[in-house]
């Protein structure tokens, strides 16, 4: 059987143009000069004989016939990977890359990963910490912790863990908290790490719902990483309305109390992430399974 078709690092460039709607960023993530990526869509149009983006003064857009060809390569690409995982399973089964945030590697995975270790001593584990998009095509990681709403296109997604958001201080801050209303008088730390996503509540709503309208919910100090805004906490700067989630090792531990009984539900939630054949491999299934005992534990423990 003869295939008539465009060369495959030409079709990986497309996909990940349309992804982005980038070449710039397309670029970065293949790791291309933008004149070799540019190149490339050149080529494939000329393959085809009609262009594939709208070029504009700032900004691409797919033409009618890459709005054609993206979910054909993108299914493709994706199969094409499965197969290729599948094949070099048997002899590549002892390392596994997790990528996941600074956050829950810092506040949950990295604290419980020793026991992972312990009991399965036989698999590598590399822990990816950043906040970059993680393409599982090309191999950067093999699945992927991440916070959303779980909808991320040809991986399986599995929600880890259910997330509310209450304040937290510590013991002795948590003693000059007699009411809601007291917190007029501390400082208030905001993560905003997550606040780009829908249905996440901040200061503004939880005041609210405590009654305590006398509260400025806007000043305080503000942290584009959880995890910053939970240890500025844990040293006494102030208290931060913190996720369960990732505040639940240090009020464990007694580093952090949550002085208030009320809690607000976070829609978004962690997910365990990758591509379906890669569960298929030992290693990622173990790791799995691993990570849904912690959270069984845990819960069962709270």
């Amino acid at each position: 059987m003869r295939f008539n078709l465009p060369q495959l690092n030409g079709l990986r460039v497309f996909e990940a143009v349309a992804r982005h709607v980038s070449f710039s960023r397309a670029a970065e993530e293949l790791n291309l000069t933008p004149s070799a990526l540019s190149h490339q869509i050149r080529t494939l149009e000329n393959q085809f004989g009609q262009p594939l983006f709208k070029r504009m003064n700032r900004s691409i857009a797919l033409t009618q016939a890459g709005q054609r060809l993206l979910p054909g390569v993108e299914q493709g690409l994706l199969l094409l990977n499965e197969a290729v995982e599948q094949l070099a399973a048997p002899g590549n089964d002892s390392r596994l890359v997790v990528s996941t945030g600074p956050a829950f590697a810092a506040k949950w995975l990295v604290p419980r990963l020793h026991r992972f270790v312990d009991a399965y001593p036989e698999i590598e584990i590399l822990v990816s910490a950043n906040m970059k998009n993680i393409d599982f095509l090309t191999g950067d990681a093999d699945v992927g912790i991440r916070f959303g709403l779980g909808v991320y296109d040809g991986l399986e997604a599995e929600p880890l863990l259910d997330e509310t958001a209450t304040p937290a201080c510590t013991p002795e801050l948590a003693a000059r908290l007699a009411s809601p209303e007291a917190l007029a008088g501390v400082l208030l730390l905001h993560d905003d790490s997550i606040r780009h996503l829908p249905d996440v509540p901040g200061w503004a709503d939880w005041l609210t719902e405590a009654g305590a309208m006398n509260v400025d919910p806007s000043r305080g100090l503000r942290f584009n990483h959880a995890e910053h805004a939970l240890d500025a906490a844990a040293a006494g700067a102030g208290v931060v309305l913190a996720r369960q989630s990732l505040a639940a090792g240090d009020i464990r531990i007694g580093r952090l109390v949550t002085p208030f009984s009320l809690r607000l539900p976070i829609h978004p939630r962690f997910h365990l992430v990758g591509l379906p054949a890669t569960f298929r491999r030992r290693a990622a299934a173990t790791f799995r399974d691993w990570v849904r005992q912690e959270i069984a534990e845990t819960s069962a423990a709270s």
